[in-house]
């Protein structure tokens, strides 16, 4: 984790829902991609704010400027004093508080604490009281992390105090999505700060043409579904080039001058069917609409505004340009965030392949590069190469971190699937496991306590995971508490 586009979308939407934050996961947010929306007080452990002063800029020796960055903790498990603590690592939406799902399984599990930190700039926790782009210089991933280190610090040493010890306790950092990105990355640039990490649906490749993206979609959808997808996509298409309007209209989206945003609403719409365990929400009403002779544009237009837009809770501002130029801080102003983190560093520009294509051919590389330079100003566009030789990719040099995705989510493709002896990675293949199934359960959109995974069409392939997920923190955790010194090999 959706940030995860349809990362920071569909995390804001996500984590309005799951972690209440957003997205959603990310992968790597609203949907463009978002990933939650959480109401009842049940869906959270904790929503107590409490707050520390952060560093600013890192990576400058002259700039010692501190900003209030929001956080959260829930103690009702912990097993004071030498219990370990949980790191659950926001993203590319609001943090609100820590979510009641399956991570509260394994504090209780465990004996641990869960700490959890609000991203820089989303949320509440804004450095500047306007995001023009100048202010946007401190956004990144490698700030974050540190923020990441620093909070840990203080954490630990605040702890410390508290109970009158010293020493450290055993430290596991958890992401989903792009946070799920950064728990991986964490552990690769501080393997002294953290015994392991849990890196669910991390987005670890910056992509610049994320084709495979759709490629995906297809396959999740299967046969059947896929065709009556693409057919969908040519009718509206073809409907749009004699009357744009009309068309917009009845997707409830008149206010979206930019085409491309209108169509990448549209793809959006159907990716957060698959992505987030809800297949049959998409694909039965348009099958049924095409066996019936039905018209398919209208069918889809009634999915979009009943489902994506009502149900799921998605905003046609998410996609209009007009928004994202925004630069006042608000509820809608992790849309232009992210979108600042995609196009500066991760890109995974969702294009429409030139072949077998899931969405409108417009969705390409040049609306996305043309949307940064709109946004954002001249000479602002993804630098992947650097981002990845940075991380490593796929191919990233850490140890002690466990990959697992869904089989049913496009993002599994910017993360790591193939499982070396340091770092396994696991796939829950089922007909709805999407992004984040390990902690979320089925389906992925709402949160389901403590992430209940009876929903997931195989309910034991999900377990399965989870109880490897298990072996090895008990592996790592017992590694760290042998250990003098830092609690890490």
């Amino acid at each position: 984790m959706g940030k995860i586009l349809t990362t920071a979308r569909l995390w804001l939407v996500m984590t309005a829902v799951a972690f209440s934050s957003p997205a959603f996961i990310t992968a790597h947010v609203t949907p463009r991609t978002v990933l939650n929306r959480l109401s009842s007080t049940s869906s959270f452990l904790t929503r107590t704010e409490l707050w520390f002063n952060q560093t600013l800029d890192h990576f400058s020796p002259y700039n010692h400027d501190k900003f209030p960055q929001r956080y959260y903790e829930f103690l009702d498990y912990f097993r004071i004093s030498d219990g370990p603590i949980f790191l659950k690592i926001c993203g590319e939406g609001p943090c609100n508080g820590i979510s009641n799902d399956y991570l509260g399984v394994l504090a209780k599990k465990f004996g641990a604490a869960i700490v959890s930190l609000e991203h820089r700039y989303y949320g509440k926790s804004s450095p500047f009281k306007s995001l023009t782009t100048n202010n946007l210089r401190y956004l990144s991933s490698k700030q974050a992390l540190f923020d990441l280190a620093v909070f840990r610090q203080y954490y630990q040493d605040s702890l410390n105090l508290k109970l009158n010890k010293k020493g450290e306790n055993p430290w596991f950092f958890f992401g989903v999505s792009y946070p799920g990105a950064l728990s991986a990355w964490f552990r690769l640039k501080f393997p002294h700060l953290t015994c392991g990490s849990l890196a669910s649906s991390a987005v670890v490749l910056a992509v610049y043409n994320f084709t495979e993206f759709d490629q995906q979609i297809g396959e999740s959808a299967g046969p059947e579904c896929k065709a009556v997808l693409q057919e969908t996509n040519r009718l509206v298409e073809q409907r749009f080039e004699t009357n744009k309007k009309e068309v917009k209209a009845l997707f409830g989206a008149g206010e979206l001058e930019i085409d491309g945003d209108f169509f990448y609403l549209l793809a959006d719409a159907a990716v957060i069917a698959f992505q987030y365990g809800n297949p049959d929400t998409l694909c039965s009403p348009l099958v049924q609409a095409k066996n019936a002779g039905n018209d398919l544009v209208d069918a889809y237009a009634k999915y979009v505004k009943d489902y994506y837009i009502g149900t799921f809770g998605s905003s046609v501002q998410t996609y209009n340009q007009k928004n994202l130029k925004n630069t006042t801080p608000g509820e809608d102003s992790a849309d232009r965030l992210w979108w600042f983190q995609v196009c500066t560093e991760v890109a995974y520009f969702q294009v429409a392949p030139a072949n077998d294509s899931m969405r409108s051919s417009k969705v390409d590389t040049k609306y996305h590069l043309d949307l940064c330079k709109n946004v954002f100003g001249e000479g602002i566009y993804p630098d992947v190469d650097t981002t990845n030789i940075y991380y490593g990719g796929t191919g990233i040099a850490g140890s002690k971190i466990v990959f697992t995705n869904g089989s049913q989510d496009p993002w599994r493709h910017a993360s790591k699937q193939i499982s070396s002896p340091e770092m396994p990675s696991y796939l829950i293949t089922c007909h709805n496991c999407g992004h984040g199934t390990d902690l979320r359960g089925c389906p992925q959109s709402h949160l389901n306590i403590e992430g209940n995974a009876q929903n997931c069409s195989s309910p034991d392939a999900v377990h399965k995971v989870r109880q490897q997920l298990v072996e090895k923190m008990d592996l790592w955790l017992s590694e760290c508490q042998s250990t003098t010194g830092r609690n890490n090999i």
